[in-house]
């Protein structure tokens, strides 16, 4: 990832904004829709567009179908963009949701990037279809165990694309156009808190906790004896990998809920790293 803040990006976000100050996402929403979709557009990678011949100008699908759609109402602090290859597809190639902060900050409250060519595994619904919400009110066991069997993390329906390393830069560019200097994010899973490091990412709060975490994880650790094999995702071994820990955590090996970890991309990559020598 070229961790340098595109001048070229800065002048095209100009070009649409103008040089009036647009310091947060209210201030992007109260400009015209055709501007502001040109604008949110800017965070979609270009692969995006190349991998599905969507046209990054006019939205379109080979069939000449819109398949980006922009929510960005004038009253609201959020931005929702939203990519699909056909418009009636249940999942997007591309969901991100953004929104101010109460201290001024732009946050990455959402961001999926699924191959909508892959099979998908039902982990976001229970049996009888209702949501799981991440597994923090019900789940789906048998749709979980076969997404964990084929390479998907928690939280995944599909194969990602591996786009991250594309997205991050234009995040960090798009906050730094409008003048400011970090963007914000709420690791929904270990994985990705990794992940995030991985491109850059410092924490705001929860560093001790994931530095625990891996010492939990070494052999003799609280968390490495509850690796015992007593289901499916605790199983001798998990230790050893991201998406093993991944797993072990969202089937509640930690004793309490996922929650307290939250993490900025500032202009220069932050060089952080709680799983040392880490495997995915």
């Amino acid at each position: 990832m070229d961790d340098r803040v595109s001048e070229e990006f800065a002048e095209r976000f100009r070009a649409l904004a103008g040089n009036a100050p647009h310091r947060n996402i209210h201030d992007l929403n109260q400009l015209e829709k055709e501007v502001k979709d040109r604008l949110y557009g800017m965070l979609v990678p270009d692969k995006v567009f190349g991998l599905f011949g969507i046209d990054p100008e006019t939205f379109q699908n080979p069939k000449g179908e819109r398949v980006v759609e922009i929510t960005a109402h004038p009253q609201s602090t959020f931005a929702v963009i939203e990519v699909r290859e056909n418009p009636d597809d249940r999942d997007c190639i591309f969901y991100l949701e953004i929104e101010d902060t109460p201290f001024f900050k732009i946050e990455i409250n959402f961001l999926i990037i699924n191959d909508p060519r892959s099979p998908r595994f039902d982990t976001d619904v229970d049996e009888t279809g209702r949501r799981t919400k991440f597994a923090t009110v019900r789940r789906n066991i048998p749709e979980e165990i076969r997404a964990m069997e084929a390479g998907l993390a928690p939280g995944q329906v599909r194969r990602g694309l591996r786009l991250l390393k594309d997205f991050v830069p234009l995040a960090r560019d798009f906050v730094i156009a409008m003048g400011q200097d970090m963007v914000i994010a709420e690791p929904l899973t270990y994985n990705t808190a990794i992940i995030f490091e991985y491109y850059g990412f410092n924490y705001i709060r929860g560093k001790r906790r994931m530095e625990e975490i891996h010492a939990g994880f070494q052999p003799g650790g609280e968390l490495y004896e509850k690796l015992d094999g007593s289901t499916p995702f605790r199983r001798p071994g998990m230790e050893k990998s991201v998406r093993g820990r991944a797993w072990a955590i969202h089937d509640g090996i930690l004793g309490e809920p996922w929650r307290g970890i939250e993490m900025y991309r500032a202009r220069e990559p932050a060089g952080v790293c709680t799983f040392p020598g880490w495997v995915y």
